[in-house]
C-alpha cells in the first residue's frame, strides 16, 4: 500500500493523500484520505477508486442517481489505472459496492405511501408518480435513508 501511494502521489502531484479514519475523497481540499490496515487487498482497489474521483473532477452532486453514476464513473476509472500499477480488481467486490448505493437509492425512491418507485424532485424530494405523495429524504449520503412525508 505504501509503495501504491508513492506512485499515486509522484504521478498526480496535484492530489494529496492522507490518512484518514477512512477512505474518501475531498474536493475542497484535493485531498485522498486513506484508512491503514493490516495490508487489507481492498484497500488498493479503494485507494484507486478514491484517486479516479479526483481525476474525474468529481466535486457535489444535485441527485441521488448523479451520485450513483458518479460511483460507476470511477469505478471504471479505477479499473483502467490498475493496468498502469499492476493490479486487478476483483469486478465482483465492484458490484458489491455499487449494490450498496444502488439500494440505498432504491430505498430513498420508493414512495411511503403505495411503494412505488419515483424520481427527485430537487436534492432532497422526491414525487410518487403514482399518488402523487411527496418525501424528504436527508441530502447526506452517509445517513439511513429515511423519507418524511410532506404530503398526506
Amino acid at each position: 500500500m505504501k509503495n501504491l501511494i508513492a506512485k499515486l502521489s509522484y504521478r498526480y502531484p496535484n492530489i494529496n493523500f492522507k490518512i484518514g479514519d477512512k477512505f474518501y475523497w475531498s474536493p475542497e481540499s484535493s485531498t485522498v484520505f486513506y484508512e491503514i490496515s493490516d495490508s487489507n487487498q481492498t484497500d488498493s482497489w479503494t485507494l484507486l477508486h478514491e484517486t479516479a474521483h479526483a481525476l474525474l473532477g468529481h466535486k457535489n452532486y444535485k441527485t441521488d442517481l448523479e451520485l450513483v453514476k458518479m460511483e460507476l464513473e470511477a469505478w471504471s476509472k479505477a479499473k483502467l489505472l490498475c493496468r498502469d500499477y499492476d493490479i486487478t480488481i476483483d469486478n465482483d467486490y465492484i458490484e458489491d459496492c455499487l449494490d450498496s448505493y444502488r439500494d440505498w437509492l432504491h430505498q430513498r425512491s420508493t414512495c411511503p405511501m403505495c411503494n412505488m418507485r419515483s424520481l427527485q424532485n430537487d436534492s432532497s424530494h422526491y414525487q410518487c408518480f403514482n399518488c402523487k405523495h411527496i418525501w424528504k429524504v436527508s441530502t447526506s449520503r452517509m445517513c439511513r435513508p429515511y423519507r418524511l412525508s410532506v404530503t398526506k
